[in-house]
C-alpha cells in the first residue's frame, strides 16, 4: 500500500483526489493499492487511513470542514512520517516556501511528487540538495514530472535519453499553453484578430492567468527551461536565463489587469508590424524556450519559424517539445495539451504509481 497525502487541493488537488478515488473502486487497485490518507489547505487539514470514498467525493466539505484540525504544516508532516506505510508526499501549491521544505520532507523518508515548479527552478543548491536526498535506490524519490508538461510525458523521456548516455544538443518547445493558444489565433496566415483582441479571447476562455502579464512576462517558461537544463546535466538559473518580455514596457507597472487589458490595444500596431514581417517571410511567430545542451545559448524568446515547421503547425493550446540529440538528430517530438487540472493530475498520478511500483510494499522500516 502507498499512502498519499495532498498539500493545497485546489483545482489540480481535487481533480487528483478524482482520479485516485476512481482508482480506488476499479481492478488495478487491488494489484497496486494506493490510498488518500492526508489533506492540508491554508486552513484545515485531515489524516486518517480509513477515509471513505464518499467523503473524498465532497472533499471540501466532509474533510476539510468546518470540523477538521487546523492547518499545521509541520505537525502534518510529522504524523505522515510515523505511518507504517510509505507514503508520497504531493505538493499541488506553487509556493515557494513548501518547496523549500522538500530535504527536510526528504529526510523524514516521506516521497515527493508535485507540479511545483519552484523547488526546481529557484536556488541551484535547494535543487543539487534535493537531487542528492532522493537519489539513493531504495529512497524516498522526487518525481515532478507535471512541473513541465503537465502530463506530456516530457521529463522522463528526457531522464531515459540522460540515463542511457546519449548526448542532448538542443532542447527546444512550446511550453505555454497560453501563448500557444495565442500565437496559434494570432500569426497565422489569414488571422483578422489584434493582439489585444487575442488576449482578451483568451483571458475570457480561462487560457491566462487572471493577469495576462503573467503569461507575457516569459517566467513560466523560463522556469521550465531552468528545469529542463538542470536536468540535462546544466548549471542553468532564471537569473542568468535571457528571457524576452513581451508586455510592452509602458504596461509593465500598471496598476491593474484591468487597466493592462484597457491599454494594450495601443501597442496592437506594434505586434501587427512583427507579425506582418514574419508572414512577409513565409514564417509565423511563436513563444519558444530553447535548451542550449552545447553551449550557453539557453533561452526563452518570440521567434520566427517557416511555415513547415511542427510549431507553425500547433492547433489549439497544445505544447510541442522537440529534443534534439546525437542519437535523435532528427528530433524526438511530444505534442499535446500541456495545461489543464485533469491532464496535469494525470501526470501528477502517473508519478505516484511510479512511486507505488518502487515502494509501495516496503514498510516503514525502507525509509531513511
Amino acid at each position: 500500500m502507498l499512502s498519499v497525502a495532498i498539500v493545497g487541493p485546489g483545482l489540480v488537488g481535487g481533480a487528483l483526489i478524482e482520479q485516485l478515488v476512481a482508482y480506488s473502486k476499479s481492478p488495478r487497485f487491488s494489484s497496486l493499492p494506493i490510498a488518500i490518507v492526508g489533506l492540508i489547505n491554508s486552513k484545515k487539514m485531515a489524516i486518517s487511513t480509513t477515509f471513505a470514498s464518499a467523503d473524498l467525493d465532497s472533499w471540501k466539505d466532509k474533510v476539510l470542514g468546518s470540523s477538521a484540525a487546523s492547518a499545521d504544516l509541520t505537525s502534518f508532516v510529522d504524523q505522515l512520517s510515523a505511518l507504517p506505510a510509505p507514503v508520497a508526499l504531493v505538493d499541488c501549491t506553487s509556493s515557494d516556501s513548501v518547496a523549500e521544505q522538500y530535504p527536510e520532507w526528504l529526510s523524514k523518508g516521506l516521497h515527493i511528487v508535485t507540479p511545483n515548479k519552484k523547488g526546481f527552478s529557484n536556488d541551484y543548491g535547494l535543487f543539487k540538495k534535493i537531487q542528492q536526498l532522493s537519489s539513493a535506490p531504495e529512497g524516498p524519490s522526487v518525481y515532478h514530472e507535471a512541473t513541465v508538461g503537465a502530463g506530456l510525458p516530457v521529463l522522463s523521456t528526457l531522464n531515459d535519453l540522460v540515463r542511457t548516455g546519449d548526448k542532448i544538443i538542443k532542447i527546444e518547445g512550446i511550453f505555454s499553453g497560453t501563448l500557444s493558444y495565442l500565437f496559434n489565433n494570432f500569426s497565422v496566415p489569414g488571422a483578422a484578430s489584434s493582439f489585444s483582441e487575442c488576449v482578451s479571447v483568451a483571458k475570457a476562455s480561462g487560457y491566462t492567468e487572471p493577469d495576462p502579464r503573467d503569461d507575457l512576462n516569459g517566467m513560466d517558461v523560463a522556469r521550465k527551461v531552468t528545469i529542463l537544463g538542470r536536468v540535462a546535466g546544466l548549471d542553468i538559473s532564471t537569473d542568468t536565463l535571457p528571457v524576452e518580455n513581451i508586455v510592452p514596457e509602458a504596461l509593465r507597472s500598471v496598476a491593474t489587469a484591468d487597466e493592462f487589458m484597457n491599454r494594450l490595444p495601443e501597442f496592437d500596431a506594434h505586434f501587427k508590424n512583427l507579425n506582418e514581417q514574419a508572414l512577409a517571410s513565409g514564417s509565423v511567430l511563436r513563444y519558444v524556450g530553447m535548451v542550449d545542451g552545447q553551449g550557453n545559448q539557453s533561452s526563452v524568446k518570440l521567434a520566427k519559424y517557416p511555415l513547415d515547421h511542427p510549431f507553425a503547425s500547433l492547433k489549439g493550446s497544445d505544447n510541442i517539445i522537440a529534443f534534439t540529440t546525437e542519437r535523435f538528430p532528427n528530433p524526438l517530438i511530444i505534442q499535446g495539451a500541456g495545461a489543464g487540472a485533469a491532464v496535469t493530475a494525470f501526470g501528477i498520478f502517473s508519478d505516484i504509481i511510479k512511486i507505488a511500483e518502487r515502494f509501495g510494499t516496503r514498510s516503514s522500516s525502507a525509509k531513511i
